[in-house]
């Protein structure tokens, strides 16, 4: 079967306010035509940088968010022989445990859908607006290289 080059009408790009239901995903994205899925679960950890995580907030830019992640449904769909692909992620508070982000991959053949899930999460990562807030019990963090760096208001000097 000769795969799409641009993003099926049968993928699914999300970013919701509410659980991911992983299940219903997974069978949206599994197909007769395939023989292969592969599925990334990012979900929220009790513990970062060695501080243990009470919860997460995420925030995006939402209509930049969404476009973006079409255009890395659409890349993923001219590099990779996959057939459906969902990339759906959590926004607002999260607790531990609760997924944040999951993308799925069907493909006829295994090593497409793999090398397809990477690139969608790793492109999504570097790209999309979308940033996370680490909740600690003594404070509050944006994550590293989540957030566009700020313009510097006077010189730093050395320490």
């Amino acid at each position: 079967m000769a795969m799409a080059n641009t993003a099926s009408e049968n993928d699914r790009i999300a970013l919701l306010h509410s659980p991911i239901d992983l299940l219903a995903i997974v069978r949206d994205v599994r197909a007769d035509p395939d023989g292969a899925m592969v599925t990334f679960d990012g979900f929220v950890r009790n513990e970062s940088h060695g501080r243990r995580t009470l919860h997460l907030d995420y925030e995006a830019y939402e209509p930049m968010a969404l476009a973006k992640m079409k255009e890395i449904a659409a890349l993923a769909h001219q590099h990779f022989a996959i057939h459906r692909l969902a990339i759906v992620h959590r926004l607002g508070r999260l607790q531990i445990g609760e997924t944040s982000v999951f993308i799925a991959v069907s493909a006829p053949h295994r090593g497409a859908a793999f090398d397809a899930c990477r690139f969608a999460i790793d492109t999504l990562k570097r790209t999309v607006p979308i940033w996370k807030k680490e909740y600690f019990e003594d404070g509050a963090v944006w994550a590293d290289g989540e957030l566009p760096p700020a313009p510097p208001s006077s010189p730093r000097t050395a320490s």
